[in-house]
């Protein structure tokens, strides 16, 4: 299983202690972490299917537990940020008691589900199992033609100091591609946006702003960084054009080194 014995739990941030030690590929019984996708249930894989069905109990946040509950065969635990705690004490309880259980998180949990996976971890007294998912990001990459290796990926979308991710778009705008999941609704495209053309970033870049992605009303708006970044500030929906559910890509400067043609 993974051995977090010697880490006190209690003082680490959630995403440090989703992070603090490897899996163990023999741990018996373990909770899933499973990624449904971005929403489209024809991108949940099946294994984390299985993992959804087989489960005592299945806990996650209310919009994705929604996503998967005709999959569900056992008892959905739903939370909000408010009850977080609450509920996952709750399905903790059902796993001492011998339940199978399974967390769902949105996406792909490695691209941008660490807090909600260090929670699960410290509250449940059992090894955690990622079972990976398809993420927006991948599929937004697809959409703009920009290869992973090529692109600087951050997720905004994430309670706490943003200083260090922000730093990195700053760095890497218009060297490489940059795929960004905002946080709704304080730091949305066109903050993103501002913020790059104030570190010196070209106004010129691409932008693209994919919404709903593998929805039916999927949509993508095709700008510049300069036109985004009109759309800067405000702290909620009525402040942007953009969904909660979107993802920023800015495409690199054509003449930078590696970049994609």
């Amino acid at each position: 299983m993974t051995d977090t014995s010697d880490i006190d739990l209690d003082e680490l941030p959630p995403e440090a202690v989703a992070v603090a030690a490897p899996e163990s590929p023999d741990a018996d019984d373990p909770v899933r972490a499973v990624g449904i996708g971005p929403g489209n249930l024809d991108y949940l894989t099946p294994r984390g299917e299985r993992a959804i069905r087989e489960a005592d109990a299945v806990v996650g946040f209310e919009t994705v537990v929604d996503f998967v509950s005709d999959r569900i065969d056992g008892d959905p635990f739903a939370c909000g940020y408010d009850d977080e705690d609450e509920t996952l004490s709750a399905f903790a309880e059902r796993i001492a008691d011998g339940a199978a259980g399974t967390a769902v998180l949105m996406g792909d949990p490695n691209f941008s589900g660490y807090q909600f996976l260090g929670r699960v971890q410290a509250a449940v007294d059992r090894p955690v199992r990622v079972v990976p998912g398809i993420s927006s990001l991948q599929i937004a990459a697809s959409r703009a033609r920009t290869p992973m290796e090529d692109s600087t990926f951050v997720t905004l979308h994430k309670r706490g100091d943003l200083a260090a991710d922000r730093e990195r778009l700053r760095a890497d705008a218009g060297d490489r591609h940059l795929l960004v999941l905002p946080r709704p609704y304080d730091v949305m495209p066109g903050d993103v946006a501002a913020d790059l053309l104030e570190a010196g970033a070209p106004g010129s870049l691409s932008a693209l702003v994919y919404e709903r992605l593998t929805h039916d009303d999927e949509t993508v708006t095709e700008t510049t960084l300069e036109a985004l970044s009109t759309h800067a500030g405000g702290t909620g929906p009525d402040d942007t054009p953009f969904s909660d559910l979107s993802v920023l890509v800015v495409r690199a400067d054509a003449d930078a080194p590696g970049a994609t043609p």
